[in-house]
């Protein structure tokens, strides 16, 4: 299965990380909240998997439709396998 890449569904902030590289998340669970003219808007998982990489931190802009964070599917852990 090839890693998710989660795109942001607006241009704005990264205002705060909830999760950490290494987290396992379920479907829908928040991954970040990013900030837009005033508004929090939760960025979350499309599926259940691991977090792999974020390409974002807390403070920086983001652009419409790029990348956040990245997850492996869910049959893949970071307990057993390696992230990198």
């Amino acid at each position: 299965m090839p890693d998710i890449e989660v795109r942001s569904p607006i241009a704005g902030s990264v205002w705060k990380i909830i999760t950490a590289v290494g987290d396992t998340v379920d479907e829908d669970a928040p991954l970040m909240i990013l900030e837009s003219m005033k508004m929090e808007i939760p960025l979350t998982a499309p599926e259940d998997g691991t977090v792999i990489e974020f390409r974002v931190a807390e403070g920086d802009a983001i652009a419409d439709a790029a990348v956040a964070p990245i997850l492996r599917n869910g049959a893949f852990s970071c307990r057993t396998d390696s992230c990198g």
